[in-house]
């Protein structure tokens, strides 16, 4: 059963100190990005524990941690919101749709979770949740796409909790600590979601 408040709705008792909760969930919400999170932004992505699993090379400066939050804030084809702790407010992720295409009812999903002590808590199946029913429910997506590298078993666990399916394979797709591996291509409809959300 969804017993997630609606999407889009602000529960402003949360008081969030740079920008008003967009998608609340019971323990996290998701907000627009703020010019204050390139900071963090910035120390994950200079942090071989978080970057392993994304193309990030070279790092970010913080300079273009900057230019790059105002370029998604600016967007009309990429939704990036911060994922963050309701009990703390405290940011512990980013999470996005990419390339949306209104015509055809698609987007692509990225997420990056820098905080290494929040991970394993289910925070990041929450949050993508809570951005598929927007996507499905409120701009009127029909499917979403993704990719994940293979030896990223947690990611690829949390998405087929969300309903996303195995469509693909890259082989040696992706390279990270000296080893090529496979990008797994993964999709979810909107059908496939809403089965997994009333089960």
């Amino acid at each position: 059963m969804d017993t997630t408040p609606p999407v889009g709705s602000a529960d402003y008792s949360l008081q969030d100190p740079y920008t008003p909760p967009f998608l609340v969930g019971q323990r996290v919400y998701m907000r627009h990005l703020h010019p204050s999170d390139a900071r963090h932004l910035t120390r994950w992505m200079n942090d071989p524990e978080v970057t392993q699993f994304i193309a990030m090379v070279p790092p970010p400066t913080y300079e273009e941690e900057l230019e790059w939050i105002s370029k998604m804030r600016s967007s009309k084809k990429d939704l990036v919101l911060a994922v963050c702790l309701r009990s703390t407010k405290q940011i512990i992720g980013v999470m996005g749709l990419h390339k949306i295409d209104y015509r055809n009812g698609t987007a692509t999903t990225g997420a990056v979770f820098g905080d290494v002590e929040q991970r394993g808590q289910g925070y990041g199946t929450e949050a993508k949740h809570l951005l598929l029913k927007h996507a499905f429910h409120t701009l009127g997506l029909r499917k979403i796409c993704s990719e994940v590298s293979a030896f990223n078993a947690a990611s690829l666990a949390y998405q087929k909790k969300c309903g996303y399916r195995v469509v693909g394979c890259r082989k040696n797709h992706s390279f990270s600590n000296g080893i090529y591996y496979d990008q797994i291509l993964t999709e979810v409809f909107r059908e496939q979601w809403e089965e997994v959300v009333r089960q």
